[in-house]
């Protein structure tokens, strides 16, 4: 899937790839190439053909879970002793990048997956949970969700109202979580909920067959319809003391969402390109006056600001990604990628909608899909303010929030 620029009727050519103005290609390694590759192969053959009904039918594919897993690419960059690949997190980008091509809502899920689920197992599980889960969710024979945000606000979690009460060798856990992706099919599912006592943010593996634990649907959304949008509740439910996460407070979760808010910063590029591509083939064929309306200077400066927006970003996440795997990850940095990188995915579906005309409300073409999915990606995963006043904290050391 190199985009190239295609010949029009003006013979215009670029020997460039459009997708790779800025040569970055060489620079990733022969793995990161291949998983990436694999990735768009994937979405070129299963998911582009159908995703348009998916989104209409607020459909998740079913064997979209073992299809990514039969192919190696959830979890990539977890050790391969832990059903990983082993590979670098900027392999894991490009993943995430090639899959929201496709679809962002069908990227949250492996986001979830891969950031949200595994990864905590990895770091704060014991040995027996790690055994018993993780080779099962790097198949995808099993389905993880993270329970974080609750009904009265996401952006504080501070607040948290699930509480987790010690009763012998469990705990009992009591409350209600929102916007829990994959909440509706999970075998497992990482809740956060306050210790009653100590009052600690503290986490745990909860497998969603537990008596009291109930996912409902969250119905009525014009964003992410490809995916499954869930409501968690806790009815008293029980849990074993070893299945809590080695980690208290905040820092827990906000680890999982840093881990999270790295792969945005690459995959809404995936939707950028995907609207910028459209937008090329449809201004190259539509005619008006007489000609195509890629010889029109508004068509070419729309064109060309979006072929700057996703070079710019593609320049940030390939560093962000180096700078990651030399554990320089900041969160301030990681926030700065997740909020621009979103920011210019939206500006580019929405030029690339304008262009399409009125044609481009037409779900039949992808740029209007890609651009009310990117209202939920620029929301999840903190909120375009919330990363614009980490900024501001990093930049000042006030804390605004």
């Amino acid at each position: 899937m190199t985009r190239t620029a295609q010949k029009t009727d003006v013979g215009a050519r670029s020997s460039v790839a459009l997708d790779d103005f800025y040569g970055l290609e060489p620079l990733y390694t022969a793995e990161e190439r291949r998983l990436r590759d694999t990735m768009r192969a994937f979405v070129a053959a299963e998911i582009l053909p159908h995703i348009g009904d998916w989104w209409q039918r607020e459909h998740f594919p079913p064997h979209l879970p073992r299809a990514l897993g039969e192919l190696g690419l959830l979890g990539v960059s977890l050790p391969k002793a832990y059903g990983g690949q082993g590979a670098s997190h900027t392999a894991y980008g490009l993943v995430c990048q090639a899959l929201e091509y496709g679809d962002s809502g069908l990227r949250s899920f492996l986001s979830v997956q891969s950031s949200l689920v595994m990864y905590p197992l990895y770091k704060y599980a014991s040995e027996t949970l790690q055994k018993r889960w993780l080779p099962p969710l790097a198949t995808g024979e099993a389905v993880g969700c993270f329970a974080l945000t609750e009904p009265h606000g996401g952006s504080d979690p501070s607040r948290m109202k699930v509480t987790a009460r010690r009763v012998g060798g469990e705990y009992v856990l009591s409350g209600h979580k929102r916007w829990s992706t994959n909440g509706l099919i999970a075998d497992l599912a990482i809740v956060w909920a306050k210790e009653e006592g100590s009052d600690q943010v503290v986490g745990f593996a909860v497998e969603t067959r537990s008596e009291g634990f109930e996912a409902r649907g969250i119905p009525g959304r014009a964003s992410l319809r490809a995916s499954v949008s869930s409501e968690v509740f806790l009815h008293e439910v029980r849990v074993p003391a070893e299945n809590k996460l080695a980690v208290e407070g905040l820092r827990g979760p906000l680890s999982c969402l840093n881990a999270a808010r790295f792969g945005i910063a690459f995959g809404a590029l995936g939707a950028g390109y995907a609207c910028f591509d459209e937008a090329r083939r449809y201004v190259a064929e539509r005619e008006l006056f007489g000609e195509s309306l890629a010889h029109k200077q508004l068509v070419q400066a729309g064109l060309a600001d979006m072929l700057a927006e996703l070079t710019k970003g593609s320049l940030l996440a390939y560093h962000l990604g180096r700078l990651k795997e030399a554990g320089q990850d900041t969160p301030a940095r990681v926030s700065l990628a997740k909020r621009d990188n979103v920011r210019a995915a939206q500006r580019v579906a929405r030029t690339a909608r304008d262009l399409l005309g009125g044609n481009g409300i037409l779900t039949e073409h992808a740029s209007i899909r890609h651009l009310l999915n990117l209202e939920s990606v620029a929301t999840y995963e903190g909120t375009d303010a919330v990363h614009t006043l980490v900024l501001g904290r990093e930049i000042t050391g006030h804390n605004a929030f």
